[in-house]
């Protein structure tokens, strides 16, 4: 796509974006791939539509406020990029875009209390506790206060588990074949601590020590793609320090995450810190990718049944990191699964992040329109690689009166190794 952007007056990412915009040939490949296209049917909520919104505001010839309630409308899904002949890298505009103009956009007060609320305590496990237990206090009380405010409120589970600690350092249960650093999360620190002790448990099977590094942080994702550029560099250049450690690999057990530590040498680009940035972004792989390059694992016992499990795409391991087979092939090692398939697999289920709190219309239709389908599937259990996706899922899963079982690949494959019995 011709364009007369200039590439030198929006800094280091000015060329990135242009480069972007360039590729697209507004050729349509985009728009089945696209969940809020399908939502909405408006060529200016598809990717080619926001593609040359965008292009029009970094032009100059339409003003931001037009075109925001379309690019906020993106769930930065990136649904469009394996669907894109023209291979238009769509993160590379979306992202920086947001960074660039966030501060410009026009916001309501609620609108902004509810981005300062999210954004003070979704990436500070300690914050978030403390603010999800005051938050169940409040809740009904929930219909008296702000559409923004409610909609947080609703999103609280009914319980927190326990708080875990994490020791740094877990040794390997056989013969040690590998030393790997774990990134811990945040929010999934304080909704699903078990699966940082599934994956630690799974490794350590597997001859693989894990280091859990004190002083880690939010890798920065949920910053940064809401265009919090400076909240996300400085987690960023926190992580490169904290991880900058003789390990064969960082794992990230959180597609978002996994794809948040990819994006640091855009989030750093220009910056003192670019090339440590790449070198910590090829480190980091998801915690499937590390388990199936080993030669073998440790055989799992014969279960007790025959299980289905169906398996769920989270949209920043399949189209951010492009990793699909992975964890297909690790379920697929243990005895008695029947692993099957969700349909409209490819169709975000509306978490991204902070989506299904500034969203929550468009959140909750493809929440609904997912569950219905891993309903429908006939698994007892439905397996993902995502904390976002396994809270939406579990919602709306909960709203049908489903019985399927939300699990992360992680803990399944704990749960297989240890024989703990799943819901038939």
């Amino acid at each position: 796509m011709r364009h007369e952007i200039d590439r030198e007056k929006f800094g280091a990412m000015g060329p990135v974006m242009a480069d972007a915009v360039s590729q697209c040939v507004h050729c349509g490949f985009c728009l089945s791939a696209c969940p809020t296209y399908q939502e909405l049917g408006r060529e200016t909520d598809s990717p080619r539509g926001r593609i040359i919104l965008m292009k029009e505001v970094l032009e100059g010839t339409v003003p931001l406020e037009s075109a925001s309630p379309h690019l906020d409308a993106c769930l930065g899904c990136l649904g469009c990029v394996p669907a894109c002949p023209s291979e238009v890298p769509y993160g590379d505009l979306i992202s920086p875009f947001r960074a660039l103009h966030e501060k410009q956009k026009p916001k309501t007060l609620g609108d902004r209390l509810k981005r300062q609320l999210a954004q003070s305590t979704l990436p500070y496990p300690t914050r978030f506790r403390m603010a999800a237990m005051s938050g169940k206090l409040v809740k009904p009380l929930a219909r008296f206060l702000p559409q923004p405010l409610r909609v947080m409120l609703e999103m609280l589970p009914s319980r927190l588990p326990r708080r875990q600690r994490l020791a740094e350092t877990y040794p390997a249960k056989t013969n040690r074949r590998g030393r790997v650093a774990l990134l811990a999360g945040c929010a999934q620190q304080v909704l699903a601590p078990d699966i940082n002790l599934a994956t630690i448990e799974v490794l350590n099977r597997n001859g693989i020590e894990v280091v859990v590094p004190k002083g880690q942080g939010c890798c920065g994702a949920l910053s940064w793609h809401v265009g919090n550029l400076n909240a996300a560099r400085q987690m960023a250049i926190k992580n490169l320090a904290v991880f900058d450690m003789e390990v064969d690999a960082v794992v990230t057990n959180a597609a978002g995450c996994g794809s948040g530590i990819h994006e640091y040498p855009l989030i750093l680009k220009g910056t003192e810190h670019e090339s440590a940035a790449r070198r910590l972004a090829k480190q980091t792989m998801d915690v499937s990718v590390y388990l199936a390059s080993l030669d073998s694992l440790e055989p799992i016992p014969k279960p007790r049944s025959v299980k289905t499990i169906a398996y769920h795409d989270a949209c920043h391991l399949a189209n951010a990191q492009g990793v699909r087979f992975q964890p297909r092939e690790l379920l697929g090692k243990i005895p008695g699964v029947n692993l099957v398939e969700v349909a409209d697999g490819h169709l975000c289920c509306g978490s991204a992040g902070t989506y299904n709190i500034d969203q929550p219309e468009i959140a909750t239709s493809l929440g609904k329109q997912k569950a219905m389908h891993v309903d429908e599937t006939g698994a007892s259990v439905v397996a993902m690689g995502n904390i976002g996706c396994m809270a939406q899922i579990e919602k709306h899963l909960g709203e049908r009166g489903s019985l399927v079982k939300v699990r992360h690949t992680m803990q399944v494959l704990r749960d297989a190794y240890c024989q703990t019995e799943m819901t038939s």
